[in-house]
């Protein structure tokens, strides 16, 4: 065990995370460094839309590619994470940590404090008119870094958890084949990497928060050397830390219990959640298994161009009119690309114009700008007064913009050189993994077809309610999937849920996934049931044109839909749910 000058004790490591996205809380790294003690703060700063983001930006300046915003929030606070010998991580170089690198040590300088810096590069690989393409690299490289001296470590894509990974391997001496420590603290990092959703953000019952959920807290992992963790936050910040906001969490934007990462496999379903005391949740128990031989690599293209007008809609023949805008725009541009979405927002006897109307969304998608652009929308303007009734638009005309599309494919580990650059100007090469496993496909469990999963319709007493009065839900998005996460408040809940929430009632109460495939994964440490639907996002978030476009709301709609609830089924808050009462053998896929 060794301790790499990080802090903290030889048993415990104290980090802390201050952003979960590009665009994150501005203030959010002085605020962790003010409120308390920490060791290592980690920011997140890379999705797949920011990826397309930072790509343009290197197109148009080749000293960019990275989140420029980190280099404003580290200008007020470099001195005081030096000061307190707190060691900054983050993914913000983006495309470019090397130029991000460079850009801290001007900062530095300018600020007049030394700051020793290291980067990790070698994610970016070569694919066919890519924009951009990257393999999520590991930890291994980061912990290099710090082991070599560095205040702050840059890193472009490597996976999210690694931020906090990484650290784990340089503190406690991890090697290649502690799978369980580095699962332990891959699923640390997994809590932490969206900032605020672990402590209230996003919760599906903010209103039983202390503060209403009006402006959480940053989270915190206790991390051990046995890879467990004490999720927590500073006290006195908002938000809370329970059971349930970090079950909500761990459901985000996941597949299968085997939670594939490119240093090991994190088994969801070992996962044991335990209170330890207000605001603080023990993670523990976490297996894990060797990783995959291959990388995730992630790539973006400009797909083409697209534009958009809406349409209102107003009082009688919603239907008709609608119908009379694709027919008139269809003769006028033609069929290609053009995509109609009907919202049903207006009601019967409206007393005002805006209860009483409707919105037609028009989206066009074409690789000719002019087509897309103001062809487009002059010929929706054009009907004004030449359409229905009451005919008016929302948007005015406009040039098209260009949209990208997101894929993933794969690269064996050992093509991929990574490269721990040293705070000395040292170039470490990081070998990949020397045991890997072939992954065999999660098999989800059997309800997956919505018959050998029994329904609950028992003859029990129910009664018409909102199924969120029961059950939580986290849902995400994964490239052109998305994933949808419920859990059950109480152990009696979860008896019910995973018998009664089978795919096929699924597709019944989204019907929007009616001609989807959908895996469904039973986690019942978490009183989960996790769906994962295939297609819903179409070629991603940055092409699609879903009023949703990256199925954030989709939990929130599942929740809302009125059902029968056993009548006898306690809602409120859970209670520990660290005893599973399910069937041991019904783990879902990998067992």
């Amino acid at each position: 065990m060794t301790n790499s000058g990080l802090g903290g004790t030889p048993d415990v490591l104290r980090i802390g995370n201050a952003s979960g996205f590009y665009g994150d809380r501005f203030t959010a790294w002085r605020e962790m460094l003010d409120d308390g003690e920490l060791d290592v703060l980690t920011g997140d700063y890379l999705a797949e839309l920011t990826m397309l983001i930072l790509g343009r930006d290197l197109r148009r300046d080749p000293e960019l590619g990275y989140a420029k915003t980190f280099l404003r929030q580290l200008e007020s606070c470099l001195g005081i994470a030096l000061d307190r010998g707190v060691r900054i991580v983050t993914n913000a170089g983006g495309l470019n940590p090397a130029g991000l690198a460079a850009a801290l040590r001007t900062v530095g300088d300018r600020l007049g404090v030394p700051v020793r810096i290291g980067y990790v590069e070698g994610d970016a690989v070569r694919r066919p008119d890519a924009l951009t393409a990257n393999a999520y690299l590991g930890a291994f490289g980061i912990a290099a870094c710090l082991s070599g001296g560095a205040d702050i470590v840059v890193t472009g894509r490597v996976t999210d958890a690694s931020l906090v990974v990484g650290p784990g391997i340089a503190h406690f001496g991890w090697r290649r084949t502690d799978f369980d420590p580095l699962a332990g603290a891959t699923v640390a990092g997994h809590l932490l990497e969206c900032g605020a959703q672990v402590t209230g953000g996003n919760f599906s019952f903010f209103t039983e928060l202390p503060d209403g959920g009006r402006r959480p807290g940053f989270p915190i992992a206790e991390l051990r050397a046995d890879g467990s963790a004490l999720l927590t936050k500073h006290p006195g910040t908002g938000g809370a830390v329970s059971t349930e906001t970090v079950t909500a969490q761990l459901l985000y934007e996941v597949g299968g219990p085997g939670y594939l990462g490119p240093d090991v496999v994190s088994r969801l379903d070992s996962v044991t959640l335990t209170p330890d005391g207000p605001d603080r949740v023990r993670v523990s128990g976490v297996v894990g298994t060797p990783p995959p031989p291959t990388l995730k690599v992630g790539v973006t293209r400009l797909g083409g161009f697209r534009n958009s007008m809406t349409f209102v809609l107003c009082g009688l023949d919603i239907e008709a009119k609608a119908a009379l805008v694709r027919a008139q725009l269809t003769d006028s541009i033609g069929a290609d690309g053009l995509e109609f979405t009907l919202a049903r927002t207006d009601h019967v006897d409206a007393a005002d114009t805006e209860a009483a109307s409707a919105l037609l969304h028009v989206h066009l998608r074409d690789g000719d700008p002019k087509r897309a652009g103001r062809a487009f929308s002059a010929a929706a303007v054009e009907l004004a007064l030449a359409s229905y009734p009451g005919c008016t638009l929302t948007t005015p005309p406009g040039d098209a913009t260009p949209y990208g599309v997101f894929s993933a494919d794969e690269l064996p580990q050992d093509e991929v050189r990574q490269v721990a650059v040293l705070p000395s100007g040292e170039r470490v090469d990081i070998p990949p993994p020397v045991v890997t496993a072939k992954q065999q496909a999660s098999s989800p469990d059997p309800g997956t077809d919505g018959q050998a999963t029994t329904s609950s319709d028992d003859g029990r007493p129910t009664r018409r309610a909102a199924l969120g009065e029961v059950v939580g839900a986290r849902s995400g998005d994964k490239g052109a999937d998305a994933n949808l996460g419920v859990w059950a408040r109480s152990a009696a809940g979860y008896g019910w849920l995973r018998e009664w929430l089978t795919t096929e009632r699924l597709r019944g109460l989204l019907p929007e996934t009616a001609d989807l495939p959908i895996d469904r994964y039973e986690l019942p440490n978490l009183r989960a049931v996790n769906f994962v639907l295939h297609g819903l996002l179409g070629q991603g978030v940055a092409a699609s044109t879903r009023f949703d476009p990256q199925a954030k709301a989709l939990g929130e709609l599942l929740r809302s839909r009125i059902v029968d609830l056993p009548a006898d089924l306690p809602a409120g808050p859970v209670e520990n749910p660290a005893t599973p009462t399910a069937d041991p053998g019904r783990l879902g896929g990998g067992r």
